[in-house]
């Protein structure tokens, strides 16, 4: 199994309701990781603990447990987090939220949640051993036995090449010691991607997962090339910013950006995606969805396991309801061909190789 709860976490004094919304988001058949049976669409936890950029405060903590209580009772089963998600003193917020609320579930059984958590290439992580030591950190902030997915959360190939060689034998160390059910990398390039797989391969551990900004903001042929080489090698590619960082979502204009850092891109960006967003619009006001449904439909239809990240309720909902249809061939052509029209493309994440 994934997680083993352990029973030593503390009851808490409040447990929110779970909320469950039925017969609306199924059915749908799980997706493949390896040997481990996922939801379709997992749910992104870099905002559970970051200041900066998502406004985290520790009063959103219980809705944040709303919303974990809301995807188990939907389904869902797959959570994707770091163990660097957390600003300054509230690092690695994200597991140790995540961890209680796992030990604090009440609607029923945990055995089939699948975590998957990202090692940061910190400069100070230069032997395999470090690496079998973060992941233990990891296990203790998560309460779980055994993590479901373990990842590399970036490459150092472009600026540390001699370090790369200590992640991946770090993902043996996880995978050998039975840390960890599955290895998986995140931000790899494809010519990267294919060396990685072969030294795993070598070495008896299967690369099960490649997550990869993807999106309709991201199809560059980088992308694609990454998504190409892994369906080629059976790895499945979970795809991580499926809403563009919320420029589709339909919300934002040129005349209404986000608060913080995230304006300073919207600006650049937002002008230049008007053709994909009336596509986008126009798809969902035909099938009774949401632009932000439409946007991570898509995604679920490219084969990929997309992971939006939710801060609130609402936000939860909205992404269940991408669940349970597909879109049409002809739309996935027009979606394509409106992304492709639209002059303005994400920004490529700085840490991705080739």
């Amino acid at each position: 199994m994934a997680v083993s709860v352990s029973t030593t976490a503390p009851c808490a004094l409040f447990k929110p309701p779970s909320i469950k919304i039925p017969g609306v988001f199924r059915p749908w058949q799980k997706v493949k990781v390896g040997a481990m049976s996922v939801s379709p669409m997992g749910f992104g936890t870099w905002a559970w603990g970051n200041q900066l950029l998502w406004g985290y405060q520790e009063s959103m903590d219980t809705q944040l447990q709303q919303i974990f209580n809301l995807a188990l009772d939907n389904g869902i089963n797959l959570f994707d987090t770091a163990d660097s998600y957390g600003t300054g003193k509230l690092n690695g917020q994200s597991e140790k939220l995540l961890g209680r609320f796992i030990t604090e579930f009440q609607g029923g059984e945990t055995n089939d949640i699948v975590i998957a958590t990202k090692f940061a290439a910190y400069p100070w992580r230069l032997t395999p051993n470090q690496f079998v030591n973060a992941c233990k950190s990891s296990l203790d902030r998560l309460q779980i036995e055994q993590i479901g997915i373990a990842q590399l959360h970036w490459s150092t190939a472009n600026y540390a090449p001699l370090q790369e060689r200590a992640l991946w034998d770090g993902l043996v160390a996880m995978y050998d010691k039975g840390l960890v059910k599955a290895v998986g990398v995140s931000n790899y390039g494809p010519k990267q991607l294919l060396k990685i797989h072969d030294y795993l391969k070598e070495r008896g551990v299967p690369l099960s997962s490649a997550q990869v900004q993807f999106s309709l903001l991201s199809m560059g042929d980088d992308q694609m090339e990454i998504k190409s080489v892994c369906d080629s090698l059976g790895i499945r590619v979970i795809a991580y910013s499926p809403l563009g960082l919320g420029m589709l979502t339909g919300k934002y204009t040129p005349a209404n950006l986000p608060r913080g850092p995230r304006s300073l891109l919207f600006r650049q960006i937002i002008p230049g995606v008007e053709p994909l967003l009336i596509s986008l619009k126009e798809i969902a006001e035909k099938r009774g969805k949401s632009i932000p449904q439409v946007a991570i439909n898509w995604c679920i239809c490219k084969g990929t396991i997309p992971i939006p990240g939710v801060k609130s309720v609402k936000q939860a909902e909205e992404n269940l309801g991408a669940l349970g249809w597909k879109l049409r061939p002809n739309e996935l052509a027009q979606l394509e061909y409106a992304a492709r029209d639209s002059p303005a493309k994400m920004i490529q994440n700085v840490f991705q190789t080739r």
